[in-house]
């Protein structure tokens, strides 16, 4: 469908864990050109997972910049910049807002003695979680303040303001120190009945709200800044809108936008997400539940490790990394993939509890350790890799018990870069049991950054737009031959893990004495 709307142009900018993206679009959804940066995650200790905002926003400015300049050659004039960005960061800043510290990501599971405590009185547990809509975790910045409060009480002193990368960005991309609605439901502070950071929760992490930014709409509009204009060759007062969490608006980048659709995604981590009309939470709080824009909010589940995993095996398992397949044009994810197809579904019983970097969704345990349980004699690198494939959409299946009971489940469209890969969309479809549907457009976050300027503009109405914009490329439909194999095995994986609990803290204790 062509809404005749294609002379309009903004940049969608994805901020992930490992890499930043800027891609040019229409609002007929037309991709123009993008580029992309990236930097380092630095694990220093175990369980810590940390960036720097400063080489953070320098990619971020690398890729604005660039972007921008092609469209110059395009002959197509740039209309303003939105963002989206990864979730449940946090940095402490300093009275000028810069950092005090490095960044701990969502993948940052120090504060596990925080969750903890919490989870030891159900009941705080269970009230925090019914006014955010955040299960109790170490990936949010809930845990995290209240660990540095606990662990480093003189850089917590230090800190005059509560950061994310969002924030962090749009403050130095415009002046203004604000977060929107959909990062602050992500934080385990922001109370998602009254619309304000919560009072109670503030008071027990130790800080409040003069070091917390005020919270606007995902739709606001500021006016890019001279420093920043300066910097990336665009014109002062460029809008600049403050967009979304990535995790969010992969629904609306892929056209997921009515009741009973879900986007799956597996990049370096992994969801599955369903939008809903008002926050709703989980009886056994399983699911989390953000904002997305206004009366519009997005239940689901997050799992840590996605392609994280497959990261490891290629470079400590395979030893794939480094320049010599570059020199040979060859992924070594291609290359490990042709290994993963030679393998029977069900890696010969082989089994990856994928949980390298604890979990998410819908177990909510920081103290989960991966593992491979089945090994014998016969099992190679290649059992190993499609065991790792196979057990990240185990996971995904978990969080899917508890979307069943949200509503009826009518379509699932997926994305990320899970989805260069044939025999891993196969394999989900198989371990989902339910058709999956690959878009024709694959940049979810990007895009529907973007889709939030067009709204803003005026040009677009609401996200539902989408619909008409993202088509059907493949739909993978469930083996009936491989589904037998499969509910047999991932029911080995739930008990592995419920019957593993006091050996996986044990463990975990001991690895962080070390």
């Amino acid at each position: 469908m062509n809404l005749g709307i294609t002379t309009s142009v903004w940049i969608g900018v994805d901020v992930g864990t490992t890499g930043v993206r800027a891609i040019a679009y229409t609002a007929d959804g037309e991709r123009i050109c993008g580029f992309e940066a990236f930097y380092p995650l630095m694990t220093p200790h175990p369980d810590w997972a940390e960036e720097s905002p400063l080489q953070i926003y320098d990619a971020v400015v690398d890729v604005i910049k660039k972007t921008s300049h092609q469209l110059r050659y395009k002959n197509k004039v740039l209309q303003g910049i939105v963002l989206s960005t990864v979730m449940h960061s946090f940095v402490g800043l300093n009275k000028e807002k810069e950092p005090i510290m490095d960044m701990q990501t969502w993948a940052d599971s120090r504060s596990a003695s925080v969750v903890r405590a919490i989870k030891s009185d159900g009941n705080t547990e269970r009230i925090f979680y019914e006014r955010t809509g955040c299960p109790i975790h170490a990936c949010y910045p809930l845990a995290k303040i209240k660990w540095l409060r606990e662990n480093q009480s003189e850089l917590f002193a230090k800190m005059q303001y509560v950061g994310s990368i969002k924030d962090y960005i749009f403050y130095h991309l415009t002046g203004e120190w604000l977060i929107d609605r959909s990062t602050a439901s992500a934080s385990g502070i922001y109370n998602e009945h009254t619309l304000a950071w919560d009072d109670d929760i503030l008071s027990y992490i130790g800080i409040n709200k003069e070091y917390m930014p005020p919270v606007v709409s995902t739709t606001y509009r500021s006016a890019l800044s001279k420093n920043a204009a300066l910097a990336m060759g665009l014109p002062v007062g460029m809008p600049v809108v403050i967009g979304a969490t990535d995790g969010v608006l992969v629904n609306v980048g892929i056209g997921a936008v009515a009741p009973g659709q879900l986007s799956g995604t597996i990049g370096t981590s992994g969801a599955l997400r369903m939008l809903i009309d008002k926050p709703r939470v989980d009886a056994q709080m399983r699911t989390w539940c953000y904002n997305l824009v206004d009366n519009i909010w997005v239940a689901g589940g997050a799992i840590n490790n996605g392609g994280i995993i497959l990261r490891w095996l290629r470079d400590n398992i395979c030893h794939y990394g480094g320049s010599t397949l570059e020199h040979l044009d060859i992924d070594p994810y291609d290359l490990m993939t042709m290994k993963a197809e030679h393998v029977q579904p069900g890696s010969e019983g082989l089994i990856c509890l994928p949980c390298f970097t604890g979990e998410r969704a819908p177990y909510w345990n920081s103290e989960l350790r991966g593992m491979f349980f089945g090994f014998s004699l016969n099992h190679s690198r290649s059992h190993m890799i499609r065991a790792a494939m196979e057990g990240i959409c185990y996971s995904l299946n978990s969080v899917m018990s508890a979307l069943r009971e949200f509503d009826t489940i009518q379509d699932i469209r997926v994305s990320g870069s899970f989805t260069k890969s044939k025999l891993w969309l196969q394999m989900l479809a198989d371990i989902l049991n339910e058709p999956l549907t690959l878009p024709d457009n694959s940049e979810g976050a990007a895009f529907g950054a973007a889709v939030l300027g067009f709204i803003s503009e005026g040009v677009l109405h609401d996200i539902s737009d989408t619909a008409h914009l993202v088509h059907s490329q493949k739909v993978y439909t469930p083996q009936p031959e491989n589904r037998v194999i499969y509910e047999a095995l991932y029911g080995v994986f739930e008990r592995l893990y419920h019957r593993l609990q006091d050996e996986f803290a044990i463990i975990t204790a001991y690895q962080n004495k070390l």
